[in-house]
């Protein structure tokens, strides 16, 4: 899974390895265990047109949380009802806690799970298979609207960067020939960039261009983003043995993709198309 390396305002992603209801419903987890498994396979389902549950977190903005009103709602969360809407089925989302998402999708309470999950280790990869990605994410620095130096990771060379020590990211800025300067989570590390106490930090793209679409007047901007081939891509997670269902869900995604569908749901939640490298 995209590993939550996400500091700060976005709760601990990234991504290396980073059920709610929709409006109306609420249900437990635990309530709805027996669910998925007594109404047929995933496919079958697919094919009649039924209903899918989705486990997710529900706390995880702006990829799945609940806005003012209370709707669910997040990038995950839209692109699944997209998918649903391709495919012709009723979605019915399970929130739950992180560290139980992908045990409770093994046991069989949710059928599939959308929450910015990357399946980038053996262990996860032998258990569950992903469908074509919805995103993808990577390392990005950000720096002052009026500072020019950064264009390369070369440039980073005996500047400050913002960081916290434990995170692969203080890792990079340290390779990039920076000075480390400490701190407790991405908040901290952008106020300081804003302060002049740091040149830049580093994060996960994802959760910087969020915050840089919810803060316009922030006077930060992006400095640097990592190639393509460095990103990581998420996708919906289910159970080993349903390929025949997620060629389906692989399919939808590819066509939201053309029809322009992921490109405005990126550009609402993050200021830029994410379901392109």
């Amino acid at each position: 899974m995209l590993k939550k390396i996400v500091l700060g305002s976005i709760a601990a992603l990234v991504l290396a390895a980073c059920g709610n209801e929709t409006a109306g419903n609420s249900a437990s987890v635990a309530a709805s265990a027996p669910a998925a498994a007594s109404s047929g396979s995933l496919l079958e389902r697919i094919n009649n047109k039924g209903t899918i549950t989705v486990g997710t977190e529900g706390t995880y903005a702006p990829f799945t949380y609940h806005d003012e009103s209370g709707k669910l709602t997040g990038y995950d969360v839209e692109v699944t009802r997209a998918v649903a809407e391709k495919l012709g089925i009723t979605i019915d989302f399970k929130e739950t806690q992180w560290d139980a998402m992908l045990a409770g999708l093994k046991a069989g309470r949710f059928d599939m799970v959308a929450n910015q999950v990357s399946l980038t280790t053996p262990e996860r990869q032998a258990t569950f298979d992903k469908s074509e990605n919805y995103s993808y994410s990577g390392p990005m620095a950000v720096s002052r609207q009026d500072d020019d130096r950064i264009k390369s990771l070369a440039d980073m060379k005996g500047l400050s960067s913002a960081q916290s020590l434990s995170s692969n990211y203080g890792e990079m800025a340290q390779q990039a020939g920076a000075k480390v300067v400490p701190v407790d989570g991405m908040a901290q590390a952008l106020a300081l960039v804003q302060q002049k106490r740091a040149d830049f930090t580093f994060n996960d793209s994802l959760a910087l261009l969020d915050y840089l679409k919810k803060n316009p007047q922030s006077g930060l901007k992006t400095a640097w983003v990592a190639p393509a081939e460095e990103k990581l891509g998420a996708g919906f997670i289910v159970n080993k043995g349903n390929e025949e269902a997620l060629a389906k869900i692989s399919t939808a995604v590819e066509e939201l993709r053309a029809d322009g569908t992921l490109k405005k749901l990126g550009e609402q939640f993050f200021g830029e198309d994410v379901s392109v490298k």
